[in-house]
């Protein structure tokens, strides 16, 4: 089977019809094995469940499966009476109304295996020139549980609140940032990620919640233990969580009303996923995770406007008001009205050039405060009139 060519889902739909033992694991038990795989920490290493051999597939083709059979094994736990294929492609439909009509050409059409194929190809992955692999597992791949939880929520109802999908991002962005503040040593990294996860959510959200805020709103189990093992895995940046950390998550652990046992597995669980697939995980290889985020993002976004500086000059032109508020944050810092404003007409601008679809996708807010700070390269002096040119 490969994920990278038309008709595989077709095939994996086959080989479930042929052996779907999986889709009767208790939930509690897949979970286990989503960690194992990868899938929950965005580095996906494996199958889950072994259903299918690793081979040659790669990473982003992993990926791919493990979102499928996790979404399929949701589904088989639900009351849903339409097929697998169809009930996805109504979730993800519904998502795509209250979000970013990122899926908009794509959902066009009779649902079919292919189209399902189109939505799953682009909620993973845009473009592998624009994208790198590192930036991908990190932002993009270690959110897609949400789409699961959203998806369960979604067959319980037969809908989904936009409030559900924002409350659980902004609660999960919050708890991140704290893990992030609880370092007593932090690097220049770690500080520019919680700075990058501060400004999300204040693009993001109406209103900045807090930790206290953050906690109230996860309600069920399945998310205590997901937004846990996210926090573990922020901790794990520096390639050790220390005693500090360690108390951090043992109170959030606290905080959930969750078991101390719960969170000390979360915690070896992190640490044996890591140290055990250090070599397959790029983001392993050399850097500090933080750091490699950080490099790749600003190397990313500074190609993504080079490549499109010609029209992306001419539709920032065309908005006044932008113009007016991204020259100001050159020398003050925006209100949070006006950063709402920012955002807001900056994806406006980001929608009517596909190679900046990135900055729509969950996580992709995190790279707007660098799209900001890189701006005053890409328009003209006066836009800037005390900047200094580079020497070369």
């Amino acid at each position: 089977m490969n994920p990278s060519a038309f008709g595989w889902i077709k095939k994996l739909l086959k080989e479930v019809s042929l052996s779907n033992s999986f889709l009767d694991c208790p939930k509690e038990d897949f979970y286990t094995a989503l960690q194992q795989s990868g899938f929950i920490y965005g580095s996906n290493v494996n199958v889950v469940k072994d259903f299918i051999k690793k081979s040659d597939l790669t990473a982003d083709e992993i990926c791919k499966i493990n979102l499928l059979l996790t979404l399929l094994h949701t589904h088989h736990n639900s009351d849903s009476e339409l097929s697998p294929t169809n009930s996805i492609i109504n979730f993800y439909s519904e998502i795509d109304k209250r979000k970013t009509s990122f899926f908009q050409e794509i959902l066009k059409g009779r649902k079919s295996n292919a189209q399902l194929e189109k939505i799953i190809h682009k909620r993973i992955q845009i473009n592998d020139n624009i994208i790198t692999k590192n930036f991908n597992y990190f932002v993009i791949n270690a959110l897609l549980y949400v789409d699961v939880l959203a998806y369960q929520e979604y067959l319980k109802n037969q809908s989904i609140s936009n409030s559900y999908i924002k409350q659980l991002e902004a609660s999960i962005e919050n708890i991140s940032i704290s893990v992030l503040n609880s370092k007593v040593h932090k690097t220049k990294y770690d500080n520019s990620l919680i700075a990058l996860f501060e400004s999300s959510l204040r693009y993001q959200n109406n209103t900045i919640i807090n930790y206290k805020e953050a906690i109230q709103l996860i309600n069920t189990t399945q998310e205590k233990h997901y937004i846990l093992d996210i926090a573990c895995m922020a901790t794990w940046s520096d390639r050790t969580i220390d005693e500090d950390e360690q108390r951090f998550l043992y109170q959030l652990g606290k905080d959930f009303k969750l078991n101390s046992t719960i969170v000390k597995q979360s915690i070896n669980t992190v640490n044996q996923f890591y140290n055990s697939h250090k070599e397959d995980i790029a983001l392993l290889s050399s850097k500090n995770i933080v750091e490699t985020f950080y490099d790749n993002s600003s190397k990313m976004v500074s190609k993504l406007i080079s490549r499109n500086g010609k029209r992306l000059k001419k539709e920032l032109k065309q908005s006044k008001q932008l113009m007016v508020l991204l020259t100001q944050s050159t020398i003050r810092d925006l209100s949070e009205d006006e950063q709402k404003k920012v955002q807001s007409q900056l994806l406006d601008v980001f929608k009517s050039i596909p190679s900046l679809a990135i900055f729509m996708l969950p996580g992709g807010a995190l790279l707007l405060p660098l799209f900001v700070k890189f701006i005053p390269k890409l328009l003209p002096s006066a836009f800037d009139d005390n900047r200094i040119e580079d020497e070369k």
